[in-house]
């Protein structure tokens, strides 16, 4: 029976159940007509009804179909002018998918059909292609949003509380021996009590999901026997990718995606995701028309002037136009539907600046910004920024305003050079442990505002980092041309695995010293998967293409002990408000005793005067600082203290002795971590003015007794 047809309305954009039909509603400025095809479950290539679109309102093409249910599926053939060099490439034999989808019931299969253009022709992208391309394209579904949240609201754990954990969701379980088979590798397993309960002893409050959005794999991968592992390829805005589901092709990855969600929130553990909005899977003028650049290419994209070429400020060959009004609002409508309907905590924007360009350059007042600053929903939830693109400029560490968080580049690089030895300026050292009051203090923001990482998905994990000089990518099919070159890595005098007990032991050490530095360091840590355990890539820095043991996580051959060190460094930073300020440290005496709130030493415990701070060999500093200088309260009113805490640092390749400082600073000292120990526990009382062995390359910490 064919369903009754209404008029509809332009607002919700998508396909939207209302309890008796669907309201369909798409974007196109430039469209002539567009029509809407239903498919059933069982034939991927010819629709079962197609229906053209009557009626248009604001640029929005809409109908309203009754009887219509959750787990139809869909798409959309769009017709309009196919003149590539005015920016125009309608092609209404490409079957499109709804850039509002929620759900997509498939993944693209690559043939030759998904092209506007005839492959090979000598005109390339200029000719056109009148193949369909319905039995390759996946279907989108709609869906049902009504889900039993129970009591699930929204955590909001203050960011300077807060641990992020970096984790992929198929290689987070997929060599889980305590998860079960059918679920590994899922949000299902995600939100399994085993995960919970080791994400929960492992003291972690967010997990930050590497791209869920519905992604598309690169035809060039797949033809290689690869596939795009990371998932920064995103061609459903709305939709928690497929390929993450344990089963069902109706929709069922949204009720899937919601119970992970509640499950890890019942934990107290937040969820953030890792979203790519500055470019699509589609790419540039030779890519497959398979969304947006069939639906509108002239308004979904910046294109150059003659309109044949995109902009591309990622790297992927085009860049989303957030100048564009409509495409605005799908990426802030998008935001808005992971938030209330998914209930997610916040956002990691991957290149974020490509976002924030204007015309060329970078702007951090741009209309990006500003609709997210006065959003009251967007708005309250975590918003951390990549800060950086390909394009020129596109730098822009410590540039975001207010309400912004970014990851921390400049803060990743100091550490790796300070731990293998390299010359850098000492006084940079102490800004990205105090929270890089020189990139975000003078913006009215706070240490908050610095994610700080040592390593990320992108790049050696923690393991290689000390393990490997070199890059080491040639399961990528590249000849080992890709990834970074220059990774601030040293193999501690062997490449790769070793026997030598001594590098192990050195290998282990600088382990310790990179994860205590991250988790002593003001700012917010950010752990990626699997370093708390020693987790490998063989040397690879760049596995955006290996969906196998390469990234995955071997949970049978996890470092026991760093795994204990790394749960006692995380409850240790929860446990000391030292160590995790709301506010920057001002460098001014506390009142009732005469000492800053923050005070650096010389290994001699003279303090450190302005010349010391320009010495690009120094490798050895102390910290001081005064637990009753926090200048923060509870929500009750109360004010915060600590202890006092001594930090001795010494990257030098020799021991180093320190003298501690005298009574004013306390007078008896306990040492509580010690990096060349593979536990943290107290080891030692020291009195003031007493002298202390730091050894080679390691870190003391002393809390005052």
């Amino acid at each position: 029976m064919e369903p009754k047809i209404y008029t509809g309305t332009p607002y919700p954009l998508g396909a939207t159940f209302d309890g008796q039909g669907v309201n369909f509603a798409l974007f196109s400025e430039h469209a002539e007509s567009v029509e809407l095809c239903l498919y059933n479950d069982t034939d991927e290539e010819v629709e079962v009804l197609k229906i053209k679109i009557k009626e248009k309102t604001h640029q929005v093409w809409h109908i309203y179909l009754n009887g219509i249910k959750p787990g139809q599926r869909y798409d959309y053939r769009v017709h309009g002018p196919y003149r590539p060099q005015e920016g125009h490439r309608f092609n209404a034999n490409k079957l499109l998918i709804d850039p509002y989808a929620k759900a997509i019931s498939g993944t693209v299969q690559w043939n030759d059909a998904l092209f506007g253009y005839r492959i090979g022709a000598p005109e390339a992208d200029l000719s056109f292609d009148d193949a369909n391309s319905a039995a390759y394209v996946p279907k989108s579904v709609v869906v049902d949003n009504r889900f039993d949240w129970g009591e699930d609201q929204p955590m909001r754990i203050p960011m300077h509380r807060s641990v992020i954990y970096e984790v992929h969701v198929k290689g987070f379980t997929a060599l889980h021996p305590d998860i079960p088979e059918n679920i590994r590798g899922t949000y299902a397993a995600m939100g399994h009590p085993v995960t919970i309960a080791y994400l929960k002893e492992l003291g972690v409050t967010a997990v930050e999901l590497l791209p869920v959005h519905h992604f598309l794999s690169d035809r060039h991968l797949i033809d290689k026997g690869l596939t795009n592992y990371w998932g920064y390829n995103s061609i459903g805005f709305f939709a928690p990718d497929i390929r993450y589901a344990s089963g069902g092709t109706q929709g069922d990855q949204v009720t899937e995606f919601k119970t992970m969600v509640k499950s890890l929130h019942a934990a107290g553990i937040e969820v953030i995701l890792d979203v790519v909005y500055n470019h699509t899977g589609e790419g540039n003028e030779m890519g497959p028309t398979l969304s947006f650049r069939g639906i509108d290419n002239a308004s979904y994209y910046r294109l150059t002037e003659d309109g044949r070429y995109y902009m591309d400020f990622t790297g992927t060959g085009n860049t989303l136009n957030a100048r564009q009004p409509n495409v605005l609002r799908m990426i802030m409508d998008s935001l808005r539907y992971w938030i209330q309907e998914m209930h997610v905590d916040g956002f990691r924007f991957d290149l974020a600046s490509a976002l924030a360009r204007e015309l060329h350059d970078v702007d951090k007042l741009s209309s990006f910004f500003d609709v997210i600053h006065q959003d009251p929903i967007i708005s309250q939830v975590k918003l951390i920024a990549e800060p950086w693109d390909i394009g020129e400029g596109g730098y822009q560490v410590g540039e975001f305003p207010p309400g912004w968080a970014e990851w921390n580049g400049k803060y990743r690089d100091c550490m790796r050079d300070f731990w293998i030895g390299a010359d850098s300026m000492i006084g940079e050292f102490a800004n990205r442990l105090t929270g890089s009051s020189d990139l975000y203090q003078g913006d009215n923001r706070r240490p908050s505002a610095s994610v700080n990482f040592i390593t990320a998905h992108d790049g050696f994990t923690l393991q290689d980092l000390v393990s490997y000089n070199d890059k080491h990518n040639e399961a990528n099919g590249e000849d080992n041309n890709d990834g970074e070159s220059h990774n601030r890595s040293w193999n501690c005098g062997a490449e790769g695995p070793t026997d030598n007990i001594e590098i192990s032991h050195l290998r282990a050490k600088q382990k310790r010293n990179l994860l205590t530095t991250l988790f002593l360091s003001q700012g917010v840590p950010m752990l990626l998967a699997g370093d708390e355990f020693g987790r490998t890539q063989q040397g690879n820095n760049n596995a955006y293409c290996q969906d196998n043991s390469i990234s995955w996580l071997d949970w049978k051959n996890m470092d026991s002990s760093l795994l204990t060190f790394t749960k006692s460094l995380i409850a240790f930073r929860r446990e000391h408000p030292s160590l995790c300020r709301r506010k920057w440290f001002q460098g001014l005496p506390i009142r009732g005793t005469g000492v800053e709130d923050i005070v650096w030493f010389l290994p001699d415990a003279t303090e450190m005067d302005d010349f010391h701070w320009e010495d690009d060999f120094a490798r050895s500093l102390a910290v001081f600082l005064n637990g009753e200088g926090i200048r923060s309260v509870s929500q009750d009113g109360t004010k915060i203290t600590d202890h006092h805490f001594y930090l001795l640092f010494n990257a030098y390749w020799e021991d180093v002795e320190y003298q501690l400082p005298d009574q004013r600073y306390g007078t008896s000292w306990i040492k509580v971590i010690d990096t060349n120990l593979d536990t943290i526990s107290e080891h030692a009382i020291f009195e003031a003015n007493s002298r202390v062995s730091v050894p080679s390359r390691s870190i003391l910490v002393l809390m005052s007794s």
